[in-house]
């Protein structure tokens, strides 16, 4: 038998016999480490332990102490959630079962259940695990599977889609209980240290309102009863950050019935932060050497085709008949910027071309799936396109990558890397992907950046750098993106001349800063829980006169401080009301007159931390209220030195 070599986390090759394991490998690195195998990562996709190796596989080994071991404790949670609902109800058909980064669910049907009776089905899961059951893989073939779930057509959907071209079919058993799963799982049901059921939801099969709807259970585990605790923790302070919750209490954004699902209406307190996200994004697009465009809303469908958007993406589109032609609301910018590029000659000199636009997309997500600002049908994409020569293509992701970092470190936000490789359902030769990803591979290779491997996730043009937002409670979000794309410029023939006076292809890189204005604006009201920094904050300064006799002087304060945001409270509270209701407006900055700061021509200053200091002048305080809206300061910083 001949050998084969797999690529580990390091960039060396192990060699090891064609049809090694995950765990065969793991004992060629060494006994201690084979012994302690888990699971393992085989090009970006956690598998089971007994997964064979293909050569020139991407190899990391998953044990007890990997960051991923917690997504394999989770999964057999899920197993043992379900092994305790067909204890108690042994009516209930099962359907799917993953882990999650927060958890798992499971979505069941053919039983009534309701949050009252999660902590009996809690309680059995707890002894499931005492019973320490071991966790055992086996293969059954194509009819017995079938057999199994004769009564179950959901397991039958699967069987018949997803594994329609396997002979054999991976089932984890663990005592009486068994279920279609190609895992990975640990060892026995007892490695389970602490779990918590959580909610139920409504779930569509397959996430498509036409098909059934299915009662999703979602739930927690984690290796010691510490952790969970410090998981619930978190979930509570989570809830209090709610941007759907923050949202209606600040008055930035709402989300009406009777207007649209998924159609977010922005109020004058949520359009001046985004005023002030555009802004910035738009400096840093200028002071990167790109052009402003912009598009409309809507195109004829033969654009989309032409695109390659038509067939991999109309289900998510909306269209209209418009006199006999059909159209579609964008749901991407980049065929119409390369359309804008090919409105004209380009010399190999002129490149790289870089247009950007905040863009309005139009999606057709799934009803079930809309979430406050998370998940919209409408969005906005600060947008960017680059037409490049191919040996501009490392420099000007460095470029971008740069940017990206910048926008992170401005918000005071953790980025985490990833690259995502060719999906299932793509564009574009074998060879090209090959290329793409890559060029992609060598940029972050050579920059020093940590990432790790979304297998499958790529657009459906091209593979793409992921950044994930992770916030104040360490919770990830999707981010900005820097995809390359071989296949929009051959689509749309887009051409340059080269240095040799012969036509030659640009390469187009799609790049966002922010990825979505909506979501990045969720991000930001959770992560600051509603307390943004000056800059961005809709209402920077309230003036709070002692008495209706300091209003003349409140309204010449609020004139000295007109380059910035400042209100007057003029409702006849006392002061400490004022106080508490700026508090709670989470007002950066409250300017207190009396007469005495009117017969001095100071101002008293406290800001939301409640420091306070007296007899300040008019004129240090717009200074400095300048200087930090410039620096973009993470944090109201004038009465420091009072902490």
């Amino acid at each position: 038998m001949s050998d084969i070599a797999v690529i580990l986390p390091d960039g060396t090759e192990l060699s090891v016999e064609e049809g090694a394991t995950v765990r065969d490998a793991a004992f060629a690195i060494g006994p201690g480490l084979g012994k302690d195998t888990v699971a393992g990562v085989v090009d970006g996709e956690l598998v089971d332990k007994k997964t064979p190796l293909h050569d020139g596989a991407d190899l990391v080994i998953v044990t007890d102490q990997s960051d991923e071991y917690l997504d394999v404790l989770r999964h057999s949670a899920a197993h043992v959630f379900a092994q305790a609902l067909q204890r108690l109800h042994p009516e209930a058909k099962l359907t799917i079962g993953p882990w999650t980064d927060d958890g798992f669910y499971y979505d069941v049907t053919s039983v009534d259940l309701e949050q009252e009776e999660l902590e009996a089905i809690e309680d059995e899961m707890r002894d499931i695990i005492e019973e320490d059951l071991d966790i055992e893989r086996a293969l059954v073939d194509r009819e017995e599977a079938l057999e199994k779930y004769a009564d179950n057509p959901y397991k039958r959907d699967i069987l018949e889609t997803e594994a329609a071209g396997d002979d054999e079919l991976s089932f984890y058993q663990q005592g009486e209980f068994e279920d279609l799963c190609k895992g990975p799982h640990v060892e026995s049901t007892g490695e389970i240290g602490a779990v918590k059921l959580l909610n139920i939801s409504a779930a569509y099969w397959r996430g498509d309102e036409e098909n059934d709807t299915l009662t999703r259970v979602y739930g927690t585990a984690f290796e010691s009863e510490s952790d969970l605790e410090a998981f619930l923790d978190m979930r509570e302070e989570a809830k209090e950050r709610d941007h759907r919750k923050l949202g209606q209490e600040l008055n930035l954004f709402a989300i009406d019935e009777t207007t649209g699902p998924g159609l977010p209406l922005y109020q004058p307190n949520g359009k001046r932060i985004l005023d002030e996200l555009a802004d910035y994004a738009k400096q840093l697009n200028l002071d990167a050497g790109y052009d402003p465009v912009e598009t409309p809303h809507l195109f004829r469908t033969e654009l989309w085709k032409k695109s390659g958007h038509y067939e991999n993406y109309v289900d998510d589109m909306f269209l209209l008949d418009v006199n006999d032609e059909e159209y579609g609301l964008k749901p991407m910018n980049c065929p119409g910027h390369a359309t804008i590029f090919d409105q004209q000659s380009w010399s190999y000199r002129d490149l790289p071309v870089r247009y950007f636009e905040d863009g309005k997309v139009y999606r057709k997500e799934q009803r079930g799936e809309l979430s406050g600002l998370s998940r919209v049908w409408s969005f906005t994409i600060d947008d960017g396109h680059l037409f490049v020569r191919p040996d501009q293509i490392e420099d000007e992701i460095n470029l971008i990558i740069d940017n990206i970092l910048s926008v992170f470190d401005t918000f005071g936000l953790d980025a985490e890397v990833a690259l995502a490789t060719r999906p299932e359902k793509s564009v574009g030769s074998d060879e090209i992907w090959e290329q793409a990803e890559t060029q992609l591979r060598a940029v972050l290779d050579d920059s020093g950046i940590d990432y790790g491997i979304e297998a499958g996730d790529g657009a459906f043009y091209g593979p793409k750098i992921d950044f994930a937002f992770k916030d104040a409670l360490g919770r990830k979000w999707d981010g900005p993106t820097v995809q390359l794309d071989f296949n929009m410029p051959d689509r749309f023939d887009l051409t340059y001349t080269g240095e040799d006076n012969e036509d030659h292809q640009p390469v187009m890189i799609h790049r966002a800063l922010y990825g979505s204005y909506e979501r990045f604006f969720m991000v930001l009201i959770e992560h600051f829980n509603g307390k943004f920094p000056f800059w961005l904050a809709p209402e920077q300064v309230r003036i709070l006169p002692i008495s209706d006799d300091q209003m003349g002087y409140a309204k010449q304060l609020q004139y000295e401080l007109g380059d910035f945001r400042v209100d007057i409270e003029d409702r006849s509270w006392t002061l400490g009301r004022k106080i508490r209701e700026a508090q709670t407006d989470r007002v950066p900055y409250m300017v207190i007159v009396g007469g005495d700061e009117e017969e001095d021509g100071t101002i008293s200053v406290r800001d939301r931390k409640e420091r306070e200091a007296k007899d300040v002048s008019v004129e240090a305080f717009r200074d400095h209220l300048r200087s930090e809206y410039d620096e973009k300061r993470p944090e109201p910083d004038f009465l420091a030195d009072a902490e």
